[in-house]
């Protein structure tokens, strides 16, 4: 049986057949010492990647894995990850603008034990661009990388040019990457209390296109508000609550209004009628952004769930604005801060009546529904 290797080294690939050659070539002359493998992962370019990398096998330890069925940059690497046998997985890209020659200092940031993921990274000091980049692209680039700061302590999360111990990859069930950005998605949902980086000179491709465009931008967006949610779960609801619930506010005030002066209805009507739309409004927005794990509940069902919470939670708002303002000395002179404090507990009573009773996580539902079916 053949040894593991030390390194593995993880390539997605895409319609990349001229640089197969070449990558593999440097990953090589930077290994030549270290027992090595290198494994592509190909989305059935059909361009003759696979050739090249059959033609590559007599000489260097490469194989490809061509997928078929799913696509897409971050489902390849995580496959690659799975296919590996090395103690250390290094992931970068095919077009040559990773330098192979770092390998070898990440893998060694590694094995000193003061990291335990590592980046080939742009924006530490000795890191640089390619003196192609135009400024449109580097400001775009910096926005994408300050837009994911917060999620983990590196300057450079976008890199695609990656390392850490195999064994330390976080279980396959709990990513769920959206683009291209597998690197920020393991380093989040992986435990690794030691990320570092060493500084790498990106280049531009030489051959091939860029698979970088807007559609991925946004795709990139998307991304990120998941691993938000996924870090800071209750901070990145409550926000997003917040910010349908004050949609939802305009949405009863133009009813409120609306219901007076075109139909001639009393204040008090009209103040009844409006709640609906603007509950119904709140319950939609709230099950396709804040709560979007938590939708397999029938949606009659859920709606009634909300518009009851929400009843409770006007309650709490009225109730807490009636008592300020008729037994706290400060808030009768001041009742705009009673009106602002009602509002504030009635948001929140909502929002944790909407989260617990409303909006149940995927797998809460899904122990309940087990439970509910072994007791019957």
């Amino acid at each position: 049986m053949t040894a593991s290797p030390l390194i593995s080294v993880v390539i997605p690939t895409y319609k990349e057949c001229l640089n197969i050659p070449l990558i593999a070539q440097a990953i090589r002359d930077c290994l030549s010492n270290v027992h090595f493998e290198i494994i592509f992962v190909d989305d059935d370019s059909q361009d003759g990647s696979a050739a090249a990398v059959e033609a590559l096998q007599d000489n260097m330890p490469v194989s490809i894995i061509v997928r078929t069925g799913v696509r897409g940059l971050s489902t390849a690497v995580i496959e690659g990850i799975v296919n590996a046998r090395g103690k250390y997985v290094v992931v970068m890209d095919a077009d040559l603008s990773h330098p192979a020659s770092a390998i070898l200092d990440i893998i060694a940031l590694l094995q000193s034990g003061n990291a335990d993921f590592v980046i080939g990274s742009r924006y530490v000091d000795g890191g640089s661009f390619d003196e192609n980049w135009g400024l449109f692209r580097l400001l775009n680039s910096k926005l994408a990388t300050w837009l994911a700061m917060p999620l983990c302590h590196v300057k450079d999360p976008m890199s695609g040019f990656f390392a850490f111990e195999r064994e330390n990859m976080p279980p396959i069930h709990k990513l769920s990457p959206v683009g291209y950005k597998i690197g920020l998605e393991i380093l989040v949902k992986g435990e690794f209390s030691q990320p570092s980086e060493v500084p790498i000179h990106f280049v531009d491709r030489q051959h091939g296109e860029s698979k970088l465009d807007f559609k991925e931008q946004i795709r990139y967006l998307k991304h990120l508000r998941r691993l938000y949610q996924y870090k800071y779960t209750t901070l990145a609801e409550f926000i997003q609550f917040g910010i349908v619930g004050s949609t939802g506010f305009i949405v009863d005030t133009i009813v409120y209004f609306s219901l007076q002066f075109l139909f001639g209805l009393g204040h008090l009507n009209a103040r009844a009628l409006s709640f609906w739309p603007a509950v119904t409004w709140n319950w939609y927005f709230n099950r396709v952004v804040t709560f979007t794990n938590s939708d397999r509940k029938k949606k009659l069902k859920q709606w009634l769930s909300f518009s009851v919470t929400s009843l409770f939670g006007f309650a709490v708002n009225v109730g807490s604005y009636r008592l300020l303002t008729d037994f706290v000395p400060f808030f009768v002179e001041h009742k705009f801060m009673a009106f602002i404090v009602g509002v504030a507990l009635g948001m929140g009573f909502n929002f944790m009546a909407a989260r617990i009773f409303v909006f149940k996580p995927l797998e809460d539902e899904m122990i309940a529904e087990i439970d509910s079916q072994k007791r019957s």
